[in-house]
């Protein structure tokens, strides 16, 4: 499996990174995962839109969908015009949710000839990849994600506060790409997002092998994250970064 990093900046694009998304790819076949604010436009140097096999949508905040509107036109209107139906898979009322985003109209239009919507389901397989999805604690329904192909296992943890299911479907994992929006200054929020320390502390107790810290908003510092996170876990931890590339 190989790992793209789209979009990782926290809750907005930022001025080093569209919002949340990622490209995860084996045997050829390529899944995207989110597509926050600005991420199309990071996608296209890596592949054109009519290439994607399949979308996951964790859930339907614009910063993790937005961009899907700009599918949609690449899709209709760009050189390479859909000649399939992409998956997409997401929770219930994705559908209409990306209807609304893209233009009223579109409710008239619909969007089956572009995409069949899914709601996940575990396990699943898409493409070469067995998929277990787990709702997390954030206040709309939410998805984290493990990824699993060739003995390799990589686990989204999409937006989420402390979550004993995150810790669940993380266990073991080759790689966690863990969200760490806030940092222990901020005011507490349950249910919304973690800090640095927290990513940390669900890495430890899944006991997982990496810890690729993302989604922090462009006002807080991915560094002091991932020194949040390495005070209570022991393995290696980085940030995710534009651009960057992870093989498992």
């Amino acid at each position: 499996m190989k790992l793209t990093i789209l979009g990782c900046s926290g809750s907005m694009a930022g001025p080093d990174s569209p919002a949340s998304s990622y490209l995860v790819t084996a045997d050829g076949y390529q899944l995207v995962l989110d597509l926050g604010n600005g991420s199309l436009g990071a996608l296209q140097r890596h592949l054109r839109p009519d290439e994607i096999d399949a979308v996951i949508l964790s859930h339907l905040h614009a910063d993790h969908c937005v961009d899907m509107t700009s599918l949609i036109v690449a899709l209709r209107h760009g050189p390479a015009p859909a000649t399939r139906r992409i998956p997409v898979f997401g929770p219930t009322g994705t559908k209409a949710r990306i209807e609304a985003a893209y233009d009223p109209v579109a409710r008239k239009l619909g969007l089956h000839e572009l995409f069949e919507f899914t709601t996940p389901k575990s396990p699943a397989q898409i493409g070469p990849f067995t998929a277990t999805f787990a709702l997390v604690n954030h206040p709309v329904p939410t998805y984290a994600v493990r990824l699993e192909h060739g003995g390799r296992s990589l686990v989204y943890s999409a937006d989420t506060g402390e979550s004993d299911a995150l810790v669940e479907l993380a266990t073991g994992a080759d790689l966690l790409l863990c969200e760490a929006s806030f940092t222990e200054r901020d005011p507490k929020v349950p249910g919304l997002h973690l800090t640095g320390r927290q990513a940390g502390e669900h890495a430890a107790r899944a006991g997982v092998a990496k810890l690729v810290i993302t989604h922090v908003q462009p006002w807080n510092s991915p560094a002091e994250a991932v020194e949040d996170a390495q005070a209570v876990f022991d393995g290696e931890v980085v940030a995710a970064v534009a651009d960057e590339v992870y093989q498992m």
